[in-house]
């Protein structure tokens, strides 16, 4: 009988090489948020791979980098405690970027540790052959690595290769997670984390440095509640007490000017061009629509049924950021970016928790937050709770 083979595999890199969508690929599902912008892993996340042959459990790291703030320290622990705990490193580097002193500084990280080490080249997919064995001949003068293994973890390519390499290389033991278990991160973390992924998908320049995530309240609510009920309707606001402050008069201005040139139709059911023609012009109307009976008119299996009322899940969450300007370019013209950010991650929330969501966003101006112990103890505080 074949021996129970149970590990932790650290997935270290450089940022933006592939590390999430690696993990992402071989779960077979997201776990981790994915962005072309650098540092999106900013805390170690558990990722359980449990086959009949055994069990994996991929530690998701923080791109190597040479630390500026407090945030950026505490991102750098959380790498050289996987290296302490892992039984296997895989180190990836993107195939298709030049070497350079990043490069440099992660092996430079990997120096003092004893560990087995693979070299993964990912991206293969789009880097000519030559291009990899060339890549091959300069790791393999730097270090000597327990395998090399070119990947894509974005198309599949070889990583049957590396689980089978990986499980050969790892202990005999007894399982640590059960079955079901493919994470670490809890739930209000992951929400965190998706909206925030969200956020980096519409930002450029600094914001993505100075952005973070904290979910306020998460809360169910029944049919009948006033404030799901309105927000059902369509009644609720779609935009923050913030959102309104950042524009001002000049959203009065914008809202005047949009009623002027509007044409539609106005209390006394005249659009504005047909009072601007005067007395004799003939009033463009509205057609009158029928007026629904009342739920106890409809004779019994005529007309649709009352739409079911289903219960909302009421999640409140903090946007972070260090400046009053990075608050108005998230914000957005007349809240239009927060909107959307909002709209993107309420979407992929609802598929995850399989129920409705309202999603209240919040921009708030926290100065220096990246050197702050109490702002960063409450975001990291959100993978535990």
């Amino acid at each position: 009988m074949t021996a129970y083979r149970v590990g932790y595999v650290a997935l270290i890199g450089r940022p933006n090489v592939g590390k999430s969508t690696l993990l992402n690929h071989i779960l077979g599902q997201k776990i981790s948020i994915i962005s072309n912008k650098p540092q999106t892993t900013r805390i170690s996340i558990l990722g359980i791979h449990t086959t009949e042959k055994g069990q994996i459990i991929f530690i998701d790291n923080p791109g190597i980098h040479k630390p500026l703030h407090k945030l950026n320290k505490r991102m750098m622990n959380f790498v050289y405690s996987s290296l302490e705990t892992a039984d296997l490193i895989c180190l990836l580097i993107d195939a298709t970027q030049k070497t350079g002193h990043g490069d440099e500084f992660v092996l430079e990280t990997l120096e003092k540790v004893k560990t087995p080490v693979f070299l993964l080249i990912n991206k293969v997919d789009i880097v000519k052959k030559e291009n990899i064995l060339l890549l091959i001949d300069q790791y393999q003068k730097k270090r000597n690595f327990q395998e090399i293994i070119p990947i894509s973890a974005l198309k599949g390519i070889n990583l049957d290769v590396l689980e089978k390499l990986i499980l050969e290389n790892l202990p005999e033991a007894e399982k640590l997670y059960s079955d079901d278990e493919v994470s670490d991160q809890s739930e209000r973390f992951l929400l965190a984390e998706i909206i925030r992924e969200k956020l980096l998908a519409h930002v450029e320049q600094e914001l993505p440095w100075v952005t973070a995530v904290y979910i306020d309240a998460i809360e169910e609510r029944e049919p009948g509640d006033e404030r799901e009920k309105a927000w059902d309707e369509g009644e609720a606001e779609e935009e923050s007490e913030e959102e309104g402050e950042a524009e001002g008069a000049g959203e009065e201005e914008a809202e005047a000017e949009e009623e002027e040139e509007s044409e539609e139709p106005t209390s006394a059911g005249l659009t504005q061009r047909a009072r601007e023609a005067g007395p004799e012009a003939e009033p463009e109307t509205e057609p009158r629509k029928p007026k629904a009976p009342a739920p106890d008119e409809i004779p019994p299996g005529v007309g649709p049924r009352p739409r079911e009322r289903r219960p909302v899940t009421y999640i409140k969450a903090s946007v972070f950021v260090e400046k009053d300007n990075h608050r108005k370019i998230i914000i957005g013209r007349h809240g239009q970016l927060i909107k959307l950010i909002g709209i993107e991650a309420r979407r992929e929330i609802e598929e995850i928790l399989e129920t409705k969501i309202y999603l209240d966003l919040n921009v708030k101006v926290r100065e220096r937050w990246r050197d702050s112990a109490d702002v960063l103890d409450l975001i990291e505080g959100q993978k535990e709770t």
